[in-house]
């Protein structure tokens, strides 16, 4: 493929699918920034050479980890231009066919960067992009703006084509790695929040988000994961006696109220996710809507960290 990049050069179309971004975005970094193809021939569509995609790789990776497009365009057009039979044509991990964009609705240039790395297969950007606004913004700013709205248009996107399977398997892996690497209060009392996914239920990172966000408040949490059966939650909350429980189900099909029952002597239990029924959930049961909701409910309840 090195080989017809170098004899024949690349329409707009193959170099959006490469490097997963739209033709109108490539277009568009042409005209404001000089970021196009080299060479022209008159009544002849342009074609992307070598030296124009590796600038357009730097383009991707530096905006993708949030810097200002400008700024991006004038550290890629100093990129040297390399003979492309010397290194790859492509940004490593990128895979042919990832032309199609992920929505992310309003959200921030942060998202659109991620979304487009997400796109890319390349996790050592999502890492950075991720990793970055934790440390800047916190977990729930994360959460809301930037984890969310891109999970939501992989969600989006896969059920209108049955595409991105690779892709949510990555970038949901990547987010579950960040946000354990969310530095826990040290220390070995019993946690006095419990987590766990509703019986059957898989997705977990709303939860792991939950964790993490309790972390940056100075409180420990034991975190069960996915697919919990009521038993041995049941066995957990009578070992530890948590002070809150936490059980996600992102689904009603997983929402069953009697996982609910073994709970009653927990000061607060949480049902959270859109799962769950508006009305209908047994006393003294709360229902947040958000993750701020589902941690300010649970630091109401919990003792001042030390």
């Amino acid at each position: 493929m090195g080989t017809r990049v170098a004899e024949e050069g690349l329409s707009a179309g193959e170099v959006a699918r490469r490097l997963g971004v739209a033709v109108t975005t490539l277009r568009s970094w042409h005209r404001r920034y000089g970021l196009g193809p080299d060479q022209h021939e008159a009544h002849h569509h342009r074609r992307y050479t070598g030296a124009d995609i590796s600038r357009l790789e730097v383009m991707c990776r530096l905006t993708g980890e949030g810097m200002p497009a400008a700024e991006a365009a004038r550290a890629a057009l100093a990129v040297h231009p390399l003979d492309v039979t010397d290194r790859p044509s492509v940004v490593p991990g990128t895979r042919a066919g990832g032309g199609n964009t992920i929505p992310v609705g309003g959200a921030g240039p942060e998202a659109r960067g991620l979304a487009r790395a997400a796109m890319r297969l390349d996790a050592a950007t999502m890492t950075t992009v991720i990793t970055r606004m934790l440390v800047e913004r916190g977990v729930v700013h994360t959460w809301d703006h930037l984890l969310r709205p891109v999970l939501s248009g992989v969600g989006d996107r896969h059920a209108a084509t049955g595409a991105l399977v690779e892709v949510e398997h990555l970038l949901s892996r990547t987010i579950s790695e960040a946000l354990a690497a969310v530095p826990r209060p040290p220390g070995t009392p019993a946690p006095g929040t419990l987590l766990a996914c509703a019986d059957e239920e898989q997705h977990s990172l709303p939860v792991e988000a939950l964790a993490a966000a309790l972390a940056e408040q100075g409180h420990r949490s034991l975190l069960l994961g996915a697919r919990v059966p009521p038993p041995a939650l049941a066995a957990v909350v009578g070992r530890l006696g948590p002070t809150v429980v936490v059980l996600w189900s992102h689904a009603p099909v997983t929402a069953h109220l009697d996982q609910l029952g073994g709970l009653r002597a927990t000061p607060l239990v949480v049902a959270a996710g859109p799962g769950w029924p508006a009305e209908g959930l047994p006393p003294a049961v709360a229902r947040p809507a958000s993750l701020a909701e589902a941690l300010d409910l649970a630091l109401r309840w919990l003792p001042e960290s030390g």
